[in-house]
């Protein structure tokens, strides 16, 4: 058999699509193996290049493929479906792999550590058991909406509802065993999810890059997390709407004969990462719109000032007080300047009127 170049490979469970290709491009494997036959089919071969989509258990496929000394190259499921030639099948797959990887402005994924996924699985894990215990509240409402008993929004007032509940005698008895096993159950969660928490905090203390993503307005520890996990090779970002893009927060462009049509924002990417970011995004917005707002009432205020010292020299000014004054003014509208340019954006633009 000639030398292999590349192989493009489709995986599932338990079969796996070979598509293998020499130095002059054609074709010289085209293999279906099992999963204890592929094993042992990587671990003979010389080493060569090969590329997995970036799917499910893709990760431990690299890592192992890896420790057989080939070179594994990931990449996104669609920027490979443009490479299918025709029809859905194990084989078109793989040729379509083969032939994305081959592209030289191909990008590809880095290969996650055993320990990044399983960072990775703790914010998962918190994720689902806070939707278990929202999916929890609202039952608990709901039921007790039934009953005449309503509560204010949140968690913090879910435990006063529940007291009030097994206080009022008027309940029959069995709803309210039902809705004292629907509070032990709620404890249980809050537990659960302060343990994940606390082990989160653990690992964001011990992460360099983590606590110093945190400093930045908007960004907590899971979203540090997310953003260390998720964007492990930053540098390959050219510049922040690179970033924008890859996370879907561009609008879909739809252009052509040269008329720009701009629609709703991708919505590409990661989720979780994107969903969180712009959560806490919008949470430091109304503080940057409160500094701003004090910033030009304060910028006003010593306009103000000046104006009225203005007024009450009039008829009075020589020409060294007339210097003061516009020295005075100079300092102000440098004030006004450095506000302007101290972060808080071109909002802050109020006219200086002295």
């Amino acid at each position: 058999m000639d030398q292999i170049s590349r192989i493009g490979m489709d995986t599932s469970k338990h079969i796996f699509q070979l598509h293998g290709v020499n130095a002059a491009e054609m074709p010289v494997l085209c293999k279906k193996l099992r999963r204890k036959d592929m094993v042992a089919f990587f671990e003979k071969l010389a080493p060569t290049v090969i590329a997995l989509e970036a799917c499910g258990a893709s990760h431990y496929w690299a890592r192992l493929l890896q420790s057989f000394r080939h070179t594994v190259k990931l990449i996104p499921p669609q920027l490979v479906k443009p490479y299918v030639k025709r029809g859905k099948n194990d084989a078109a797959d793989a040729e379509a792999l083969c032939e994305a990887m081959s592209r030289p402005t191909m990008r590809f994924v880095p290969v996650k550590t055993a320990e990044q996924q399983a960072a990775l699985m703790l914010v998962g894990v918190r994720d689902r058991l806070i939707r278990n215990r929202t999916q929890l509240a609202n039952a608990i409402r709901g039921y007790a909406a039934e009953f005449g008993l309503t509560a204010a929004k949140g968690m913090a007032h879910l435990g006063p509802l529940l007291d009030r509940i097994q206080a009022d005698v008027t309940l029959p008895s069995l709803a309210r065993d039902l809705f004292a096993a629907q509070a032990e159950e709620l404890t249980e969660l809050q537990a659960r999810i302060d343990a994940v928490d606390a082990k989160l905090m653990v690992w964001h203390r011990t992460d360099e890059c983590s606590q110093r993503l945190a400093k930045i307005p908007s960004v907590g520890p899971i979203g540090a997390m997310l953003l260390r996990m998720k964007t492990p090779q930053p540098e390959l970002f050219q510049s922040g709407r690179q970033f924008a893009a890859w996370i879907g927060l561009t609008p879909k462009d739809h252009s052509t004969a040269g008329k720009a049509t701009l629609g709703v924002i991708t919505r590409a990417g990661d989720e979780a990462l994107r969903s969180v970011l712009v959560v806490g995004a919008t949470a430091v917005i109304p503080t940057c719109s409160t500094q701003r707002k004090g910033i030009a009432l304060a910028c006003r205020a010593s306009q103000a000032q000046v104006a009225q010292v203005g007024r009450d020299r009039t008829g009075q000014q020589n020409g060294t007080h007339r210097a003061e004054d516009d020295d005075n003014r100079g300092d102000i509208q440098s004030d006004c300047r450095a506000c302007r340019l101290g972060g808080f954006g071109p909002e802050i633009n109020q006219p200086c009127l002295t």
